[in-house]
């Protein structure tokens, strides 16, 4: 069985930084991309970053320039480093990967608070 397990979020004031993680466990075959989704309250999920196996990156426009997503494909690791933050990055983060078969799999979430 997969698990995808996040680590990273937490209260920051604005203009800080977080670096989020997503560890991938259990048997799964040739992830091809990996990504970031974020959920504020009341609003729909929305594609913050993503990363192809060879590394090509696409960002949400809101982050670009301040998010920076990478991955470790040894350790089937996603990470999302975060700059700059702001009140509106206030959200649930979930990661998700996709492996080579198509099948997407989902963490359960970590808490992003962007707050003086």
């Amino acid at each position: 069985q997969v698990q995808l397990v996040e680590s990273g979020g937490g209260l920051v004031q604005p203009g800080g930084s977080l670096r989020l993680s997503c560890a991938a466990s259990g048997r799964i075959f040739s992830i091809n991309t990996m990504g970031w989704y974020r959920q504020a309250p009341g609003k729909q999920r929305e594609l913050v970053a993503a990363i192809t196996r060879r590394g090509s990156t696409n960002y949400a426009d809101s982050v670009k320039g301040r998010f920076t997503i990478s991955r470790d494909n040894a350790k089937n690791t996603v990470y999302l480093q975060m700059n700059s933050l702001k009140p509106e990055d206030t959200a649930d983060y979930y990661c998700v990967m996709r492996d080579s078969s198509g099948m997407d799999y989902w963490g359960k979430g970590t808490l992003v608070t962007v707050s003086s």
